[in-house]
């Protein structure tokens, strides 16, 4: 660490004096170290501020792996917290139409990199722009040709890449689909050199894929049987976020139509004692997404074991707790995962009524949030829990007045099953005596 703080004021000193390669190297090895538990120093922040002006003036001098390098090093940044400045995004810009121009020079570890990289900094806020959209499009066509180049971890990477452009608005157009296509049958013949951070990815992958409309061919069920015995295998190796992704996809595949196999279900078994485990590390997304999960795996026939319910009772302590750092969408899933696992005979204890009455002041703070479909499903929720027990509180009624007239202003926002939620939840507080107001 004293070797590296040392050096780090010479990076800026000479800034002026160092080459393509040179730049290269040290963006990639200060990304490295921050992966690898490097603090980001005010030095550290320096060095990576002097040199990214350097990315945009000697952009025509970067070779191919230079240029996979540097994408990715920002890109790994980013995901640790390096802000994203004028300078950063200038310098993706600079680079991203050298990866049309080079699409034909690079190997598949450096486009399964570039991929990553794009995919990264696409859902960290990067502006999905021209030169972007451009460069995915050129090297889509490369991962079919080299399909049988790419090692576990860069299959693992370029399947959850394109699963998480899709989520941002990417075009699954017939190019990302035949990449697709072509990495399946390599997923099932490497399927025992996954690690578990892979393994979790790419279960998320294909989940995510199939969510936005990937057709569930044979080759993608063959895939996703071919992994769930590596879940068993590994289960005591997967971190928090790992069995968040895990559960969340085995959630999503069953919502869309996969079969709930022998091994399906094993897999999600031995997570869920993990969740008790390791309850103090799920931060607000992993409750969010895990409940929701539990509660999907619930309502499409998942048995409710004593382990399913120590999971809930474990995740449900921490809505309190992190009741503030909750955005719409978690508020959305958590209240419509409660109702779910309550509408299938979960016991409505203190700890539950407590996480209920926690999230309840937060849907009226967050009210012109909601979309659409959070809205059928907040109302749908709320008028399930009060049918089944829950107090109308003030705090409910709140709720309640708060939605109502975001029913109106978004009217023609609601699909068939939302108005269907909507009025179903209407009439059954009414039943319940909620005010006609």
């Amino acid at each position: 660490k004293e070797a590296v703080a040392a050096l780090l004021p010479h990076v800026n000193a000479q800034k002026d004096q160092f080459n393509a390669q040179g730049i290269a190297n040290l963006l990639w090895a200060m990304a490295k170290l921050v992966d690898i538990g490097q603090e980001r120093t005010p030095g550290l922040k320096e060095a990576v501020a002097a040199l990214l002006p350097h990315v945009n003036a000697q952009k025509n001098q970067f070779i191919p792996q230079h240029i996979a390098n540097l994408l990715w090093a920002m890109a790994k940044l980013v995901d640790n917290g390096q802000e994203r400045t004028p300078g950063l995004k200038e310098a993706v810009t600079a680079l991203l139409p050298h990866v049309n121009t080079q699409k034909a020079n690079f190997k598949s570890q450096g486009i399964a990199n570039l991929l990553w990289a794009m995919a990264k900094l696409v859902d960290t806020g990067l502006e999905r722009a021209p030169e972007l959209k451009q460069a995915v499009a050129a090297l889509l066509p490369h991962v079919k040709a080299q399909k049988a180049n790419f090692a576990p971890q860069g299959i693992a990477n370029l399947l959850w890449a394109m699963a998480k452009l899709v989520d941002n608005g990417q075009e699954q157009t017939p190019e990302l689909n035949q990449a697709v296509a072509a990495l399946l049958p390599h997923v099932n013949a490497q399927k025992a050199n996954f690690k578990p951070q892979g393994i979790a990815n790419l279960l998320w992958a294909m989940a995510k894929l199939v969510g936005n409309g990937q057709e569930q061919t044979p080759g993608l069920k063959e895939t996703v049987a071919a992994l769930l015995p590596h879940v068993n295998a590994q289960k005591d190796q997967f971190n928090a976020q790992d069995i968040t992704n895990l559960l969340w996809a085995m959630a999503k595949l069953v919502d869309n139509q996969q079969a709930r196999t022998p091994g399906l279900k094993e897999a999600v078994a031995v997570l869920l004692p993990h969740v008790n485990v390791q309850k103090d590390q799920f931060n607000a997304q992993g409750i969010a997404n895990l409940l929701w999960a539990v509660a999907k795996l619930v309502d499409n026939g998942q048995e409710q074991t004593p382990e399913l319910n120590q999971a809930v009772a474990a995740l449900l302590s921490h809505v309190n707790a992190q009741k503030d750092q909750f955005i719409r969408q978690h508020i959305a899933n958590l209240l419509w995962a409660m109702a779910k696992l309550v509408d299938n005979g979960q016991e409505q204890t203190p700890e539950f009524n407590e996480a209920v009455a926690a999230l309840l002041p937060q849907v009226n703070v967050k009210k012109d949030q909601f979309k659409a479909q959070g809205i059928a499903n907040l109302l749908w929720a709320i008028a399930k829990l009060v049918d089944s027990g829950q107090e109308q509180t003030p705090g409910l009624n709140e709720a309640v007045a708060a939605l109502l007239p975001h029913v109106i202003a978004q009217k023609d926002q609601f699909n068939a099953q939302g108005i269907a939620n909507l009025l179903w939840a209407i009439a059954k507080l009414v039943d319940n005596r909620q005010e006609r107001t």
